[in-house]
């Protein structure tokens, strides 16, 4: 009899136990604009997926400076309400059970190079099955990458749009040497890739949604011979680019000498994208504000202009559009010139996919 007890004990012990995922999913709050980074970061969704939300903070002064600041004060005018929806899609994700994010390298990997754990793919789900997927891929401000504002925000945006998505989060600052945020984009490709039949998802001619420097990388993959081919990766369907960082002009020295030192082969961000464009590479949407302060920085002549001029040449399928009033990092661009590029760019993946 006691024996029987203790079986029933231990069922009901398992049943509780496999069932307090759930239980503690559910608690997990939406969040508004006024919620602190500390309250977000405590929330039980973040922690529980490991959602990424040191995107501003380039020093540990500045995460200090950051923890009792709002999402409203932490988003731009430009992404905060996308921004803060995608969140709010993480939490109601991780409350259903969905699985947020995917480690882009193996354990042993890791084991192996910890710097490879930092490389993460968040997911967002499609609300019907078969859905065509798109990575985004935001730009990096050296130590931070920008995936709640430019990647979760997008993210967003393409999720309302009926698509499935995965934001990359990869190498940057003092771990960018060897082409390391190459490989991280190569070997994100092959995980979506990989995953069409376990989470129905298309996942061929699939887009790519680069920012500023991620732009770049974008660019580089894109290319048969330096990227997608190079590492045995699909070929993307199309580009979707905004103010990307075509050439990296002076800055490439500095991350030769301080981020990648003591290594003389060929490395992505030597290179200029319109450079690497050849005959098959993917069509292009990209778009840049004549009052961007960054790309003039690099030498504007050699950023959207040169781009543009290597698609003409190469006969390659493009649409580039430049706004009067468009800054660097405004992501999806509300309450600018820009707003709605996102949708003119679905618009140009699908038909330019759609044979």
């Amino acid at each position: 009899m006691r024996k029987t007890v203790r079986v029933l004990l231990c069922m009901v012990w398992l049943v509780l136990c496999a069932a307090l995922p759930a239980f503690g999913a559910e608690n997990a709050p939406h969040v508004t604009a006024e919620t602190t980074m500390a309250q977000l970061r405590a929330n039980p969704a973040i922690q529980g997926t490991g959602y990424y939300t040191y995107c501003r903070e380039m020093t540990p002064l500045m995460v200090e400076r950051w923890k009792n600041k709002t999402l409203h004060d932490y988003f731009g005018n430009t992404d905060r309400e996308s921004g803060i929806a995608a969140l709010n899609l993480i939490i109601d994700n991780y409350n259903k059970g969905v699985k947020v994010t995917y480690q882009v390298y193996t354990p042993e990997e890791i084991e192996q190079n910890a710097s490879l754990g930092c490389v993460q793919l968040f997911y967002y789900p499609a609300e019907t099955p078969n859905a065509k997927t798109a990575i985004v891929v935001p730009g990096n401000a050296l130590t931070v990458t920008s995936e709640m504002g430019e990647g979760g925000s997008t993210a967003y945006e393409l999720h309302n749009r009926g698509y499935a998505v995965f934001v990359l989060r990869y190498r940057t600052f003092l771990d960018l040497g060897d082409n390391a945020p190459l490989e991280d984009l190569a070997r994100a490709v092959q995980l979506v890739t990989s995953l069409d039949e376990e989470l129905s998802i298309q996942t061929q001619d699939y887009a790519l949604v680069g920012y500023s420097s991620g732009g770049q990388l974008v660019g580089v993959f894109a290319n048969r011979e330096r990227g997608y081919g190079h590492y045995g990766a699909a070929k993307p369907g199309a580009l979707l680019l905004a103010y990307p960082v075509v050439n990296f002009s002076e800055v490439k020295v500095a991350y030769r000498m301080f981020m990648d030192a003591g290594n003389y082969g060929w490395r992505y961000y030597c290179s200029s994208v319109a450079e690497l464009v050849t005959d098959d590479y993917p069509p292009v949407f990209f778009w840049y504000g004549k009052d961007d302060k960054v790309l003039p920085w690099m030498i504007n002549q050699v950023q959207g202009p040169a781009l543009q001029a290597a698609l003409e040449t190469h006969k390659v399928p493009y649409v580039m559009k430049v706004f009067e009033s468009a800054p660097h990092s405004i992501a999806v661009g509300y309450t600018t010139d820009a707003e709605g590029w996102l949708t003119d760019a679905v618009a140009f993946w699908e038909q330019q996919t759609a044979a």
